[in-house]
């Protein structure tokens, strides 16, 4: 509650008061001479609060200290009110100079009824305030006078306010602790975290949506509070002084109403601490909603969140408390998995931040090249078509502020204008909220981003304050951010933000992957991509789709976090074969990382970030990470291709055969389609084995699991069966009758057929006559090499095998190579993280040169010594050989060898080091061998 302060004309409002001081703290902030300037300091520091000392206190009073009964003078006093020491820079040990005030008032010489309720002590870096009348151990607080401005509160009873008592919660420095906060009182408005209400369309719960909008209200009082848009605390005090639960839903609404309506429209009977409050508009607290009834427990929640310190919160914090406190399953549904500040300014710096900091560094000593630099940003527009909560905006735009803020700074300099000068720096702004769009399609973190660029441009106008002594005040909201409420995939983003060469796009759409893509977004998908066929493509992708026709034939940057999988597999020549195809390119990428979270609950996946731009005078940066929770380590590059590899831009697509002369067609595995009757598990294996007609016909039956795990199956393999052998075998019997009757009742024609020939697996593409190479569908992520190994003819492959005839081991040899793994991790697909083998794609693109008799026999005896290695030691499975950081050492020697004779054969010119030189030869070699084909994959 504000009074009229006995000295002051009016009392002055907050907002003055803040702008005064601002310019006071920008004035004062390196001085450090007592003698020459600590009076005009006191005069312009009661100034700040309208004061003019002159008429209210003096400088230099005689008075005589208690301790030692000498005379001396006290700096500044004002009877009743204060008392003030100063002390030049470094001079202020702990308590001295408040000790030296307390000793002159007890003195004698000051009477009873002009002892002060404070005392100031300055060295001019700091400000020590002493409240005589607070409890014990609450008296004493010391800012920094770069801080005063934060904490302007504490001394507004100079100008007449009220003083009262507020404890101050220490600020937080984990935004986690912020979204807990504001969870648990979601909890206690709406209900558990986990009924997925938050998501709901609007028309279908009223509940959810009011709820919504009262967080948002709630989240922007609870800010104000602390960051200094009205004095400290006024929100709090008028929660804490709402005793009656019951009422308070009633009284927030009363409390909206005011901060939406003109102080010059206000009803004179508007309660003193609700008037108190500033005219906010921007929409944000206009609408009357429904009147949501408090008890005990939801007061007591809000309570607790309004008491935390919501000043020093980091942008960051918006996407956490949207995340914390949306239910699991929705989370789950909509793909999001929530940025962290620093995964943000990986796509936010190498996209534009970056260039426009060496521009300025290359400005620096030219006030002309400044202000060319700076008109610039006038033009610049930011566009987030996936923005959930703004993260990507907030941070955009803080990030823009600081450059400008640094750029006026060093042009004031330039011109001869002290910095710390107090000017109305607000004409000198070209980054501006209303540059910022975002389009969401779910109304609650669409509003919780429009509020969260308010409050991100108040941090940004507080530093500008700091600096330039003065700062934009934007209450009443009269410039916003434009959040666009609606689906992405649907609105032609033209229609909100016309396309220039200035917008930069970003963002950080769902990750579904296709297996996960609902019926709806496969069709979205499929429509952003103009009715084309998707195949495998990522629900992301729709935003690269609409990215490529947002821009048409203009320049810019685009940068999404995706998925890994967008750069692996079939599905790179289906999307980025347009990308390249309307003229742009690979600007920079990050490989893939650990996508990390701040959130509760938070995802883990890997993901890439690829920007792209049609500038082609920049040079490409790539970052690269050692183990996906490593930092990012740049390594130059001349290309970027969609493989996100130093290497020439080719893409690779399925091919029918072998691109290299020496590999073998690689197939699949043989399926018994047989309802389970010609296999023979561990548990029926002693019943067949003790029939001798039976016996004669098992073969040891071998898939991926059983391949790489060491585990035993056979089956039945009757391909040169015995009529008569039927007929005296009940087992074959019994078996046979139960294929047919299984391939009798199927619904498919061709099983149907099979029934003629129940001996016979259904499909035998593997009817190998020598030894052959048996390929796992799949591998471990962790495996350093490819797992496979050479069996022999009598070893019956199962379909979940692949197989290729190898009688002299060189099959084995080139799959059991570093440059194989390379090549099969860079350009196949992924079962979730582990690599998928494909004959297709990955087998027969494989860019392996012609062998000279020479290089092969070298090649198959290195093939020979892995096998050796292995037999060491039979007791271990494939999967144990290769156990990472367990491998032995003979094996380990034994690849090395093997990857020292191949890496040459691929045309490197020595052993390579690392998975980035083998990426290069091997596209090298691709783009050479492809080249005289025109890269046809349907031969």
């Amino acid at each position: 509650m504000a009074t009229r302060g006995p000295a002051t004309a009016r009392a002055l409002s907050l907002s003055e008061i803040r702008t005064r001081v601002d310019a006071f703290v920008a004035d004062w902030s390196e001085e450090t001479r007592e003698n020459a300037e600590a009076q005009t300091f006191w005069n312009e520091f009661l100034a700040c609060f309208g004061i003019q000392r002159r008429r209210v206190a003096t400088f230099e009073r005689a008075a005589t200290r208690a301790s030692t009964g000498h005379r001396g003078r006290i700096d500044v006093f004002w009877p009743g009110v204060l008392i003030a020491e100063h002390k030049s820079a470094g001079a202020m040990r702990e308590d001295s100079a408040e000790q030296q005030a307390l000793d002159y008032l007890l003195g004698g010489d000051v009477a009873e009824r002009e002892h002060p309720r404070y005392i100031l002590t300055s060295d001019f870096a700091r400000i020590r305030l002493t409240d005589l009348e607070a409890p014990a151990g609450e008296q004493t607080v010391e800012i920094a006078l770069i801080d005063l401005a934060s904490n302007v509160e504490r001394f507004t009873w100079i100008a007449g306010y009220t003083a009262r008592s507020y404890s101050t919660v220490e600020a937080e420095t984990a935004s986690v602790k912020a979204a807990d906060l504001m969870a648990n009182l979601y909890v206690a408005l709406a209900g558990d975290l986990d009924e997925d209400i938050t998501e709901r369309a609007e028309d279908e719960d009223d509940t959810s949506q009011e709820v919504s909008i009262l967080m948002t209200r709630l989240l922007f009082l609870m800010y104000g509070d602390d960051a200094g848009l009205w004095e400290k605390g006024l929100f709090h005090e008028f929660l804490r002084t709402r005793t009656d639960a019951a009422d308070l839903g009633g009284q927030l609404n009363t409390l909206f109403d005011v901060l939406n309506t003109r102080e010059d429209r206000r009803s004179r009977r508007t309660p003193e601490e609700m008037a108190a409050f500033p005219y906010v508009n921007g929409a944000l607290y206009a609408g009357r909603q429904m009147t949501l009834h408090f008890d005990e427990e939801m007061r007591d929640a809000l309570l607790k969140a309004s008491a935390f310190d919501w000043s020093a919160i980091s942008p960051a914090v918006f996407g956490s408390l949207f995340q914390a406190i949306k239910s699991r399953e929705a989370r789950r549904d909509g793909g999001e998995h929530y940025t962290t500040e620093e995964n943000i300014l990986k796509t936010l710096q190498p996209l534009f931040l970056d260039e426009i900091r060496a521009d300025l560094k290359k400005a620096w000593n030219s006030a002309h090249r400044l202000r060319a630099l700076h008109a610039r940003f006038a033009d610049m527009r930011y566009l987030d078509p996936a923005c959930g909560c703004g993260n990507f905006l907030i941070v955009a735009y803080r990030e823009m502020r600081k450059i400008e803020l640094e750029l006026l700074v060093r042009l004031r300099t330039l011109e001869g204008i002290d910095a710390h000068l107090t000017l109305d720096g607000t004409w000198d702004l070209k980054v501006s909220l209303d540059q910022f769009h975002g389009i969401e399609i779910n109304w609650w973190p669409a509003k919780i981003a429009e509020t969260a660029m308010f409050l991100v441009d108040h941090q940004a106008n507080r530093d500008m304050a700091l600096a330039l002594g003065q700062a934009p005040d934007r209450l009443p909201i009269t410039i916003t951010a434009h959040i666009h409420h609606h689906d992405a995939l649907a609105v032609d983003w033209k229609t909100l933000l016309p396309p220039t060469a200035d917008v930069n796009v970003f963002g950080n759409p769902p990750f579904l992957g296709h297996i996960s893509r609902t019926p709806e977004q496969t069709a979205a998908l499929r429509a952003a991509w103009g009715g084309a066929d998707i195949g495998r493509l990522d629900f992301v992708t729709a935003w690269y789709a609409k990215a490529i026709d947002y821009f048409g034939p203009l320049h810019g940057r685009w940068a999404f976090v995706s998925t890994s999988s967008v750069s692996q597999g079939d599905q790179v020549p289906r999307l980025f074969g347009p990308i390249f195809g309307a003229g742009w390119r690979i600007k920079f990428a990050h490989r893939t990382f650990a996508w990390t979270s701040e959130a509760t609950g938070k995802a883990a996946v890997h993901c890439t970030i690829i920007g792209f731009t049609r500038d082609t005078a920049g040079t490409p940066r790539l970052f690269g990470y050692a183990t996906p929770a490593a930092q990012p380590q740049e390594a130059p590059a001349k290309t970027i291709n969609a493989y996100l590899v130093d290497g020439p831009n080719v893409l690779v697509g399925p091919r029918n055969a072998p691109l290299a002369p020496d590999l073998a067609p690689v197939t699949f595995g043989n399926m018994p389609r047989d309802g389970g009757h010609l296999i023979v598990t561990p548990e029926q294996y002693d019943e067949v084995n003790s029939d001798p007609v039976a016996r004669k016909y098992l073969r040891l039956f071998l898939g991926s699991e059983e391949l790489l795990h060491g585990l035993q199956r056979w089956c039945l393999w009757l391909t040169d069966l015995d009529p008569k052998d039927v007929a005296t075998s009940r087992i074959l019997r019994d078996r046979l009758d139960g294929v047919r009757e299984m391939r009798m009742a199927s619904k498919a024609s061709s099983t149907k057929k099979m029934a003629a020939t129940p001996h016979l697996f259904g499909q035998r593409p593997a009817l190998h006559q020598t030894d052959y190479l048996g390929i796992p569908r799949v591998v471990s992520d962790s495996r350093p090499y490819f797992s496979a190994a050479r069996l022999s003819p009598d070893v019956i492959p199962s379909d979940r095998l692949f197989t290729a005839a190898d009688p002299d081991g060189l099959m084995f040899a080139i799959i059991s190579s570093s440059m194989f793994i390379t090549w099969q991790k860079t350009v196949g697909n992924r079962l979730k993280s582990d690599p998928s083998f494909s004959n297709t794609l990955v087998w027969n693109n494989l860019p392996l040169p012609a062998l000279d008799d020479r290089t092969r026999a070298r090649i198959i005896a290195a093939g020979q010594q892995v096998n050796a290695a292995r037999a060491e030691h039979p007791d271990r499975t494939l999967a144990d050989h290769y156990t990472p950081l367990a491998m032995s050492p003979a094996l380990v020697a034994a690849h090395n060898r093997l990857d020292a004779i191949v890496d040459r054969a691929f045309g490197s010119s020595r052993t390579c080091t690392s998975e980035a030189e083998r990426q290069k030869v091997l596209f090298a070699r691709y783009e050479e061998m492809t080249a005289p084909l025109g890269r046809d994959h349907s031969e």
